[in-house]
């Protein structure tokens, strides 16, 4: 039986999943700057995020298209981590056994624009 693929659903779930690395990484790195961001709200943003790429993740093929998609057409820090968190060999990976100083490097590596 053939599921039907909601590509408004998967959007979402793309700029979701973008954007909330990008809130994730900002306060790790300026924790001082949020101070409403404590321990329970950093939890569930996480959770929100791993949920977000478990959508797309589900999609398969039509999830990895979309991310394409998003980050042809912002090709930013925040769409990179969504395509690079849909590569097969990232499958298990969940945001809290991510090694962030590594990704941050692969993205820096790969957006000549975030030196």
């Amino acid at each position: 039986m053939t599921v039907p693929v909601l590509k408004d659903i998967l959007r979402q779930h793309a700029e979701e999943a973008a954007h909330l690395w990008c809130v994730y990484d900002w306060h790790l790195l300026h924790p001082d700057e949020n101070p409403d961001m404590d321990e329970e709200r950093l939890a569930r943003l996480m959770d929100r995020l791993d949920a977000h790429l478990d959508g797309l993740r589900v999609a398969g093929k039509h999830g990895q298209r979309i991310a394409q998609d998003r980050y042809d057409e912002f090709p930013e820090a925040g769409e990179l981590f969504v395509l690079r968190m849909l590569q097969p060999a990232a499958a298990k990976i969940t945001v809290e056994t991510l090694d962030l100083d590594a990704v941050r490097e692969y993205l820096a590596s790969m957006l000549p624009s975030a030196i």
